[in-house]
């Protein structure tokens, strides 16, 4: 919408200024930071580690990131660690570390600090269960070294953003011991068909980022050869997954499945309302003139989730529109649907994340998960009856319920604007994620034919989830919210913790991470840590104590939801 008085954030102030100057970077200068590059190897020994070394040496000289590089395990401790941001493990192999120096390493992630790793780092310490939970996934086998195709799944990470939507090149094609698409963000997947040797099927991961215990995770499959090292494309997916690392970049991580694709390069199902029009170029969708807007009019929409991802090169304005009736005119949209912001300067209610108008985002969060003009963002618009939550790169920002009797979010159309000349928005990989009608509600039970109880049919916080025989009483019935938690008793299913073994309780909702689960493979159900709800020791007792623990799809981690 039109901007009225601003109040400036210094980023976009920032970029602003350069580019009155004629000297507009890509993306803003990051501040001083360190990077750790450890290639200790105890099995096979990549002859590319030094081209490995230079590379990212030479992306740290650029890039405003020093570089220490060293097969020295004994740096592996508190004060070892301290200096840097992110640790990249290039090629390593076999076990590296001893107990204490894993021990140390595991207090630095749950720091909030993060790893890279690439190519060979998924071939490392296969008897540290955590170190395989932070890579996300272990190698199993690879064929000959050979050209294959590498599918783009995600262009908002910094790691992948600037990347085509394939790829054919020459590498060494890891195949994994299992799929890590239930725990981290799959950036990138290998087309199996293009190759031969592949083991995966079509959902072959070779690229992705996720949270763990506190900290960021970012993982590369390519790396093999020393040639890989000179090439651009690996070379800005080894930057971008290490300023990921480094907290330099923001980037949703959550892991996504049942996503419909609503705009991926082809725009059909969409119709320009009022003036301007929008670029389709690289799968990218660039808004020009206005203001009008470009909306889905195949389909309205009641329960769902919305996912996109936007970019500006400074300080522009546009908006994504939601809950309107069919409409040829972009101000009747606006006047009976909601419109949440992209503008990197306005009043509260006026700038990104604002429902326009009508609610200011949580500003402090929002501005610690916003990436400045020139990166890519994305936005999860989540809307239940007449609420709408906003999360800006995963991180919710917004909680708006309408009140408007002119207006309501329970089934209407979406669309993205248009607002003017030089408000230059770009847009890519709209997708939706219909939530159906309701929660539901009922038994959650085991592979073991127990069922998920709340103790002594208690509300205090903090009681104890556990096994037990099936009954139909209250602390056996679950709301399975579309919200991603889990109720019983007026509370949520809680993990106190986010490592191996927390507990997991009944705890007052708060939309913490710990109350969010999502089903994932085997029937699994996961939390946003990435790890599994677990029958504590794979027992069927009664009483038995649920647990987090890695995903590793045993019976004991199966669960039938209602």
């Amino acid at each position: 919408m039109r901007k009225t008085l601003r109040t400036t954030l210094a980023a976009a102030a920032a970029l602003f200024l350069m580019a009155s100057l004629g000297a507009a970077p890509a993306q803003a200068a990051d501040t001083p930071y360190s990077v750790l590059v450890f290639s200790k190897t105890a099995g096979f020994r990549h002859d590319s580690i030094p081209q490995g070394i230079q590379a990212i040496q030479q992306l740290g000289a650029a890039n405003n990131f020093s570089v220490t590089a060293t097969e020295d395990a004994a740096v592996f401790s508190s004060s070892g660690l301290a200096p840097y941001a992110a640790v990249v493990f290039l090629n390593t192999t076999g076990d590296v570390l001893n107990d204490t120096q894993q021990a140390a390493f595991e207090t630095y992630i749950r720091s909030g600090r993060g790893y890279v790793g690439i190519h060979s780092a998924a071939d490392t310490e296969y008897g540290w269960a955590w170190y395989g939970n932070l890579v996300g996934a272990r190698f199993a086998s690879h064929p000959a070294i050979q050209q294959a195709v590498t599918r783009v799944e995600n262009r908002a990470h910094a790691a992948t953003s600037s990347l085509p939507q394939t790829m054919t090149r020459t590498d060494e094609w890891y195949n994994y011991g299992s799929n890590p698409r239930s725990s981290a963000r799959i950036l990138s997947t290998l087309d199996e068909s293009s190759y031969s040797g592949g083991s995966m099927g079509a959902d072959h991961p070779h690229s992705w980022c996720k949270t763990h215990d506190g900290g960021r995770s970012y993982y590369l499959g390519a790396g093999h050869s020393q040639a890989s090292y000179s090439e651009s494309v690996i070379r800005a997916q080894i930057l971008g997954g290490i300023r990921y690392a480094a907290g330099k970049t923001k980037a949703d991580c959550r892991p996504e499945t049942g996503y419909t694709t609503l705009y991926n390069g082809s725009t059909t199902g969409w119709s320009q309302a009022g003036p301007g029009s929008f670029t389709n170029t690289n799968a990218t969708l660039t808004s020009t003139g206005g203001m009008g807007m470009l909306w889905y009019s195949t389909k309205q929409f009641a329960s769902y989730s919305l996912k996109l991802d936007w970019s500006m090169p400074g300080d522009d304005n546009s908006g994504v529109v939601v809950g309107f009736p069919a409409t040829s005119d972009p101000t009747t949209a606006l006047n009976t649907g909601h419109e949440v912001q992209i503008d990197a300067t306005d009043t509260a209610d006026k700038t990104t994340g604002s429902i326009y108008g009508f609610k200011a985002a949580d500003q402090a969060a929002r501005d610690a998960a916003l990436n400045p003009p020139g990166e890519w963002n994305t936005f999860e618009l989540l809307v239940e009856s007449e609420r709408l939550q906003v999360f800006l790169n995963g991180v919710k920002i917004n909680d708006f319920t309408n009140t408007d009797p002119a207006r309501s979010l329970t089934s209407g159309y979406i669309g993205i604007q248009n607002h003017g000349t030089g408000d230059d928005v770009s847009f890519r990989n709209i997708r939706i994620k219909e939530l159906g009608v309701g929660p539901r509600t009922g038994r959650i039970t085991g592979a073991s034919g127990k069922c998920v109880d709340v103790s002594g049919n208690s509300s205090a916080e903090g009681t104890k989830i556990q096994l037990w025989d099936c009954h139909t009483n209250a602390n056996q019935q679950w709301t399975i919210g579309t919200d991603n938690t889990i109720r019983s008793l007026g509370k949520c299913m809680t993990a106190n913790g986010s490592g191996d073994g927390a507990l997991v309780q009944l705890r007052s909702c708060n939309g913490g991470s710990g109350q969010i689960w999502t089903a994932g493979a085997n029937s699994s159900l996961v939390n946003q840590s990435g790890k599994c709800l677990d029958a504590n020791g794979g027992s069927s007792a009664n009483g038995t104590q649920l647990i987090l623990w890695a995903c590793h799809g045993g019976t004991n981690q199966r669960w039938t939801l209602p």
